[in-house]
């Protein structure tokens, strides 16, 4: 290899997460009602494999070229049937790390009240929508729980190799899950995390 090998690999290269699995995108539709913000959440289709019958913002894995703001917008059509043409994007939340090893990227947009006449669910995916008031998410702060990531060590991993005891302390990681009470539909974990993000950075 050359040093020029690595100008031309590098010069546009755009930084993610190494060993990276996926990223996903979802929206964060703001809904004004009567003079008031309302946050729209979807609930998983009990069908699902995987987190069924969980809360959570419309959206998807990224598809090989496309933004996080394209696959949001692509992925609610999909979902909730709601065109482009009724979304205002506001901008990207902070994104967030997945125990996958993926990126999840939060869209914050503005869904115009219009859309929600028309909503047409993919039946597949989703088995309902509700509205909660961005007030009552700011006065009704979640419980935040715990728990740890332990790490388990394989009884082959090469110690003298690498010049550790095998009592070598691995650290451990940990994971907040708030979850809020009060709601039609348990809302925790992840969609609470980026709700709750949302939320405290706007009042706090």
């Amino acid at each position: 290899m050359k040093l020029q090998d690595f100008r031309e690999k590098f010069k546009n290269h755009i930084p993610t997460l190494q060993g990276i699995r996926g990223c996903y995108a979802v929206l964060v539709p703001l809904v004004e009602l009567n003079g008031q913000l309302h946050l729209l959440y979807e609930v998983r289709s009990a069908k699902l494999r995987h987190h069924a019958a969980e809360v959570c913002f419309p959206g998807g894995k990224m598809e090989d070229g496309e933004t996080a703001t394209e696959c949001a917008l692509r992925e609610t059509q999909e979902e909730l049937g709601i065109a482009p043409q009724y979304i205002e994007i506001l901008g990207e939340l902070d994104f967030l790390h997945l125990r996958s090893e993926g990126l999840m990227y939060p869209v914050l947009a503005h869904l115009d009240a219009a859309a929600l006449d028309s909503l047409c669910y993919n039946k597949d995916e989703v088995e309902n929508t509700f509205l909660v008031p961005l007030d009552f998410l700011c006065e009704h702060r979640p419980k935040i729980y715990h728990y740890e990531l332990k790490p388990i060590v394989d009884d082959d991993f090469p110690y003298e190799l690498v010049n550790a005891q095998p009592a070598y302390r691995w650290s451990p990681g940990h994971l907040e899950v708030p979850v809020y009470e009060g709601l039609p539909y348990p809302l925790w974990g992840l969609t609470a995390r980026i709700t709750y993000w949302l939320v405290h950075n706007m009042v706090d």
